[in-house]
């Protein structure tokens, strides 16, 4: 059973902006590169999970999403980081379906081509929902950071806050 990191896309890895679709307007969170290189070179695989509702509003197109997230992995490779799966919800909030954080069907997805050891993986995400996602889908370890959406500190449901992805090595520690 592999150990892994499952990653909300926006706000997480990216600078959060509404309905992100274009390469040109996709910006890296700094400290991205080097903890997500960090983590696979300490035997995590690395996966995201992204509720991508504004295809479901018809802001923009699957495939517009399936360019950006090609664009992203090129870049992720480039680094030398290898990106194991991505999952999306392409729904809308009033669109019924399993798939839509804080419900598990992307994990569901990625567990049914990897074997993962939830109890030693994580979930990084920016929003309650993203939090959710994990205790549903009985992923042991949390981290809520505040490089996307606002939320109260206090009340958080995650395991542990912090500022950005960059503060993820002093969180994550490798197990040997």
């Amino acid at each position: 059973m592999q150990k892994a990191v499952f990653l909300d896309r926006d706000g997480v890895i990216n600078v959060e902006k509404n309905y992100l679709y274009k390469a040109e307007d996709f910006e890296f969170i700094d400290g991205v590169f080097d903890t997500l290189k960090y983590l696979q070179d300490n035997d995590y695989k690395l996966f995201i999970i992204t509720n991508q509702s504004g295809i479901g509003r018809g802001y923009y197109t699957q495939e517009d999403f399936n360019n950006l997230t090609s664009w992203m992995l090129n870049e992720f490779a480039k680094n030398g980081i290898t990106i194991s799966q991505v999952e999306f919800c392409p729904h809308a909030p009033m669109q019924e379906c399993n798939c839509r954080k804080p419900k598990t069907g992307m994990i569901d997805n990625i567990l049914k081509n990897h074997r993962i050891d939830l109890e030693n993986s994580w979930l990084i995400g920016d929003k309650e929902s993203d939090i959710l996602c994990a205790i549903n889908a009985g992923i042991k370890n949390t981290i809520q950071v505040k490089t996307g959406h606002n939320f109260d500190e206090k009340n958080s449901l995650a395991n542990f806050v912090c500022d950005s992805i960059k503060e993820l090595k002093d969180i994550i520690i490798p197990s040997f």
